[in-house]
């Protein structure tokens, strides 16, 4: 008899099992992070200590224990290890969790999963170099298409599915929209960007494109204010735009169909 798997798509212990997900899938995204910007792969080698090279035995590679037990320090040579990658474990765990807690044990969560670590690792990239890799925006259009035609949900009207139709508009909209800012504004938005925008309209849809937008520009200029009252940066100061893109897909992912609700209700008053 075949082992259900229903137990571990319900309550208490899908929450635990997400969350424990999201901890080994962010050890992975810290690789990616890692690795991606200087074109090597993301499997062979092994996690390695990046001062002496040393591969991370595996009872040293637990997410976010490890680093707590050995105190933020590599085994072998001492050299200490940066909080960001317990930090970026427990983030996609968090995220992962919120995720599980919001949507259930759908086929649609286990996608929004793969989403929401693409983002944390174009954030971190993006913040670090200024550039958004190819090889996640680019492959993430058409699988967040065929997401959408086979089963992501309308995310500001769940009972409805998204459709292909729906998942074609939306990434539609994020490439011509910020293809046009790009021309207009003569390069003030990279490539990158446009790609990222294009897979994030084939998962959340044209609405979700605006949404994020007005949420990633509300933030960016909160930011931009701050580095240039307290950090005595000018306004021509380049700040990656990416980060602030993803966190206004994450908020529309989650929050999306209420934000929209809250604000059709206070129009209307």
């Amino acid at each position: 008899m075949f082992l259900s798997l229903r137990p571990l798509l319900e309550g208490t212990t899908f929450y635990v099992v997400s969350a424990i997900l999201g901890l080994i899938v962010g050890s992975f995204a810290n690789v990616c992070i890692h690795r991606l910007p200087k074109n090597e792969s993301v499997v062979k080698p092994a996690s390695r200590c990046p001062k002496c090279l040393t591969p991370i035995r595996m009872w040293d590679n637990i997410p976010v224990i490890s680093y707590l037990l050995l105190r933020g320090r590599c085994r072998a040579c001492g050299v200490s290890i940066s909080a960001r990658y317990p930090a970026v474990e427990a983030l996609n765990a968090i995220l992962y969790l919120l995720a599980a807690l919001r949507f259930g044990g759908s086929t649609a969560t286990f996608f929004y999963f793969l989403f929401i670590t693409a983002l944390i690792v174009i954030t971190f990239i993006d913040y670090d170099l200024q550039i958004i890799p190819d090889e996640i925006t680019l492959p993430g259009i058409p699988i967040g298409l065929l997401a959408g035609w086979l089963i992501l949900p309308d995310p500001f009207y769940r009972a409805v599915n998204m459709g292909i139709t729906a998942s074609l508009i939306g990434a539609a909209t994020g490439f011509l929209l910020y293809y046009s800012i790009a021309f207009i504004s003569r390069g003030g938005m990279g490539g990158g960007d446009i790609k990222m925008m294009a897979m994030i309209g084939a998962v959340l849809g044209w609405k979700g494109v605006i949404l994020t937008t007005f949420l990633a520009s509300c933030a960016g200029s909160i930011a931009g204010l701050y580095l240039m009252v307290f950090k005595g940066k000018g306004r021509k100061a380049k700040v990656p735009f990416g980060p602030f893109l993803a966190a206004g897909a994450l908020m529309s992912l989650f929050l999306g169909q209420e934000i929209v609700s809250w604000y059709i209700w206070h129009g209307q008053r």
